[in-house]
Parts: C-alpha cells; structure tokens; sequence
C-alpha cells in the first residue's frame, strides 16, 4: 500500500499535515500516531505468541 507513494506523494501528505494541524500540534499528532503503532505491534505479538503456545500444547 504504501510502496506506491513515492516522496513526492509524502512531501505532500506533510504539507498538508502541517497545514491542517499546524506546527505546533504536527509534534503531538506524530507521537501520538507512534504510539498507536507501537500498541499495535505489541499486541499482535502478543496474539501471535498466544497462538504459537496452544499449537504447542496440543
């Protein structure tokens, strides 16, 4: 999905970040958006570990 980009495409998808958030708020909209992935990440693993332990058990 994201392959398709290209930088072009993301110099423009920061414009207009920074033009609807600001560039006060683009700091926190950036924390925040890592913070959500990094939750995401940790808890697909967490249901990856899940599964591979009751293949185990079985």
């Amino acid at each position: 999905m994201l392959n398709n980009i290209g930088i072009p495409g993301l110099i423009l998808i920061l414009v207009i970040a920074l033009v609807i958030f600001g560039p006060s708020k683009l700091p926190e909209v950036g924390r925040a958006f890592g913070r959500t992935i990094k939750e995401f990440k940790n808890a697909t693993k967490d249901i990856l570990d899940e599964n591979e332990n009751e293949k185990k058990e079985s």
